[in-house]
Order: structure tokens, then sequence, then C-alpha cells
């Protein structure tokens, strides 16, 4: 297969990435539904108590992302390959299951192990309980999800993640009216809500992948293909790979959150404020990091060095212009953005002080969140936990020297802990060329 041209290679990274865009840009939405249905009624206990459940659920899915990174790699391979793509689906989703159920089943050492960590009152730890007991219900679906959205961005169907996305988030919306305005179930009905919407997604995407998993893949299925024992080692291991890469990358955010708060309340709400701006930069750049998940992973399963070489230069010069645009838009509405988000003034006044960090993230991180992608794509899992655990250990120290300085420090840490990732991984990638 020709390498495409330029323009045509520019073409299919956008056709790519705008659903992507799209759909992580209202990720958010189902915290703001969850967190507007209950904060109408009359106690801020149920805010308290959906706001700590959530974060629970944040940091322990994030945790199995691997399963969406994973299942990308080695789909968009078997694609460029001409190798049956299904298989790769059938043991992500069995993976997910299995995990699921794990899940359900360890909820209660989970539940009190975060909600320990997680901190609170005694009744909005009450409350949490319930949230989490309920919502954990929806695991396997959670995950199934993550199996068939990596699954549809190596198909290159990236509007079916979005169609999932807008499915989840319109039905947990209205059901959350139902159950917590209606029928007056409180943090229960909110977590029934976000777990009936997971499933209501995964069959959103059964539905809109239904050709590609019910029809003639299915029926061309190689005879014992999920009984061999060396794909799925394979796939555990880059699995657990990514696995360990997002959790020294949680260490991170959880051990700056916890210094945060070290430094006072008000440090605490104004770090919370900035972080909205990592968040945004990386939702952004995430659609071309998916992008070059697809193309990169294409075009190794084809063994294509031209296309693979184009695919990286490509979306790597479309997150070089991005992250220009992210900085210009963070210079210039920088301080309206932190006004939008907070009323509070002292809160304003602090976040407005430590602006200037967030000028350097799209200098600093834009090449992690795009080299992310490309090595998910060549299923360089390995790599990617290694450079993860490198970068870490670098954080520790320049936040220890920089202690002196406050949050100053602190934001000086993220900001290293961010380049020396992207660096570390363009090294290895390099590295890799002249292999």
């Amino acid at each position: 297969m020709s390498t495409p041209s330029e323009p045509g290679l520019d073409r299919r990274i956008w056709a790519l990435a705008w659903p992507l865009l799209l759909s992580n840009i209202t990720a958010p939405l189902l915290g703001l539904v969850d967190t507007a249905v209950v904060g109408h009624l009359d106690s801020p206990v149920y805010l308290a108590a959906v706001a700590l459940g959530a974060n629970f659920f944040m940091f322990l899915y994030f945790s199995f992302n691997f399963l969406r990174m994973g299942t990308t790699g080695f789909t968009s391979q078997a694609r460029g390959a001409g190798e049956a793509t299904l298989v790769v689906l059938l043991r992500a989703l069995l993976l997910s299951t299995v995990l699921g159920g794990l899940l359900i089943a360890l909820q209660p050492v989970l539940r009190e192990l975060g909600l320990w960590l997680l901190g609170g009152s005694a009744e909005v730890q009450d409350l949490a309980r319930d949230y989490i007991g309920i919502r954990i219900l929806g695991a396997p679906a959670a995950l199934g999800n993550f199996a068939l959205i990596g699954f549809a961005i190596g198909l290159h169907r990236t509007s079916v993640p979005l169609k999932m996305t807008v499915v989840m988030h319109s039905s947990n919306a209205l059901l959350d009216f139902l159950l917590v305005q209606v029928w007056h179930f409180d943090v229960r009905g909110v977590a029934t809500a976000s777990a009936l919407s997971e499933y209501l997604g995964l069959a959103g995407g059964l539905f809109w992948l239904r050709r590609e998993i019910f029809g003639d893949a299915w029926r061309t299925l190689p005879a014992g293909a999920l009984r061999r024992l060396a794909p799925m080692l394979r796939l555990l291991a880059v699995n657990r790979d990514i696995f360990l890469r997002s959790l020294a990358l949680l260490s991170v955010f959880f051990f700056f959150t916890a210094q945060g708060a070290r430094l006072g309340d008000t440090i605490l709400a104004a770090n919370a404020v900035l972080i909205t701006f990592l968040l945004l930069l990386s939702n952004t750049l995430d659609g071309f990091a998916n992008a070059a998940e697809a193309l990169v992973g294409d075009a190794t399963g084809r063994g294509d060095r031209r296309a693979l070489d184009a695919a990286v230069k490509a979306t790597g010069r479309w997150t070089v212009l991005v992250a220009g645009l992210a900085l210009a838009v963070f210079a210039l509405g920088g301080a309206p953005l932190i006004h939008l988000l907070t009323d509070l003034p002292a809160v304003r006044e602090t976040a407005t002080t430590y602006l200037p960090w967030m000028l350097l993230l799209p200098v600093t991180a834009s090449a992690g969140f795009w080299l992310d992608g490309v090595f998910v794509g060549a299923t360089r899992a390995r790599a990617m936990r290694n450079t993860m655990m490198v970068a870490t250990a670098l954080f520790f120290p320049v936040w220890w020297l920089t202690t002196g300085w406050g949050n100053h420090g602190l934001w000086l840490a993220m900001n290293a802990w961010m380049a020396s990732r992207g660096v570390l991984m363009a090294l290895v990638w390099r590295r890799r060329d002249r292999g």
C-alpha cells in the first residue's frame, strides 16, 4: 500500500481526530450533570458524597485505561497486516469482564481503602459507601467500553466513541433526573444512573460495530483463536506495562494534590482551578494522540516504514501547532478562565499568581501526550512504562530541592516531570529509528 501524500495524510488525521476531540471535550459533562442534580438537594452532604465517589471511580477506572490503549495498538496493527481484528477485541472483552468481576468482588476492600485516602465526615462517607456499592456494579461495562473504544480507534472508526459518549451522557442525565428529582433516590440514584449508562454505552458500541463483530469477521474467526496462549500473554504483558505506567502517573497527581493541601486550603483550591488548564490541553491533544495510535499501528502492521515516519511527523506537526494555539489561548484567556471557574477573591488572586506556570504547559507537556499515541500504536508499552518511571523518579528530587519555593516549586516539579517524560520518549524513539 502506498504512503499517502501529506495533504491526504493531514485529512486522515483530522478525520480520525475530530470525533475524539468532541468526545474528550464532552467527557466532563458526566460529572457536571451529577453535580448539578445533587447540588439542588436539601443538604451539602449529598454533593460531598458524590464528589468523593466520583473521585474514587476516576482513579479506579483510569488505572484500567490500559484496556483502551492496548486494544488500539493491537487492533491497528492487525488491520494494517490484514489479520483478524475481532480476536483482539474478544480477548480484551474477556479480560475486561474478568477484571470487572474482580472489582465487584473486591469492592468492600477497595471502597474502604479509597475512603480512608479521600477522607470526609462520617455522614459523607456513609453516603459515599452507598454510591460506590451501587456504581461498582457497572465495572464490567465500564471496562468493556475501554476495549470497544480502543477497538474502534484501531479500526479508524473514531465516530463510534463519540456516539458512545453521547449515549452515556444523555442517558445518565435523563436517569439522574428521574431517579433523584422524581423518585428521590439521592446518591443511590446518581450511582444507579452512572452504572446503567455504562451498560447502555456498551450496547451502543456493540450495535455500531456490529458489522465488524457479528458479520463476516465472526464467521471467519480462526478456529481456536481465543485458546492460543501466546497472543493473550502478549496482551497481558502490554496491559501490565501500561497499568504500571498509569499508576506512576496517578502517584504524581495524588502527591501534587496532597502537597497543595499542606500549603493551605486556598492553595489547594487554586491548584484545582489551574489543573483545568492541563485537562483542557490534554483533552485537546489526545485527539491527535489517538490519531497517531491508529496510523502508527496500521503502518507498523503493514511493515511500511515510510508510512510510519510520515504518520509520526504529521501528527507531531499538528501537536506543535495546537500547542502553540493553546499557549496563545492560555496567555490571553487565562485570567478570564480563572474568574469563570471561581468567584472567591482569594482563590482568584492566588491562581493568577501561579498562572505563568500554565503558560509553560503547552511547551513542556505536549510532546509526552503526542508520543504516548505513537508508542501505543507501535505497542511499545515497556518503553512507555520505563520512561514514565524515570520521569517520576526525577519529579520527587526536583520537588524536594524546591520546597522552599512553596507552590512555585510544586508547579516547577510538575512542568519538569512533563518535560522529562517527553524528552525521554523522544530519545527512545530516536534510538529505535537508528536501530
